[in-house]
This record gives C-alpha cells, sequence and structure tokens, in this order.
C-alpha cells in the first residue's frame, strides 16, 4: 500500500474505505498522467485516466456529504486543489 494511505487508513489492514481508495486512485491519476504525457497517442490509458478521475470524485463527494471532517483531512494530505 502506498505511503499516503497507510496515513490515511483507520486500522492495520485497512484497504477498502474511502479514504485508502481515494489515495490509490490519486497515485493511479498521477502515474497514468506521467504516462500519457510521454505517449500522447495511448488511447486506452487516457479512458482509465478518465475513469479513475471520475471515480475518485464520487468517493469525494460521498465523504463530502457523510464524512466532512475525513474529507477534509484527505483533501489536506493529498494536496487535492477543491
Amino acid at each position: 500500500m502506498a505511503k499516503k494511505a497507510k496515513e490515511l487508513a483507520i486500522h492495520d489492514k485497512d484497504t477498502g474505505s474511502s479514504e485508502v481508495q481515494v489515495a490509490q486512485l490519486t497515485d493511479k491519476i498521477e502515474n497514468l498522467s506521467k504516462h500519457i504525457k510521454q505517449f500522447k497517442k495511448d488511447k486506452h490509458s487516457s479512458v482509465g485516466l478518465l475513469r479513475a478521475v471520475n471515480r475518485r470524485k464520487k468517493l469525494l463527494d460521498y465523504l463530502k456529504k457523510n464524512k466532512i471532517e475525513s474529507y477534509k483531512e484527505v483533501i489536506s494530505k493529498l494536496n487535492l486543489r477543491k
């Protein structure tokens, strides 16, 4: 598990909470963004990037609606704009 995901985990074996999923998706988005900058014609990866961004947006909306304190913590630790 990534370093940021470990920081946001509720307990040691936490892999499914919304906070951890957002951290993992953020890591995936960063990696795909670097890849797409290098290989501009890779359309399959760009579709995967869009899916990851949309999924992260849905999870962040859920956190904002149901767990506002957790949402603020995730935004600050992952340096996301909102």
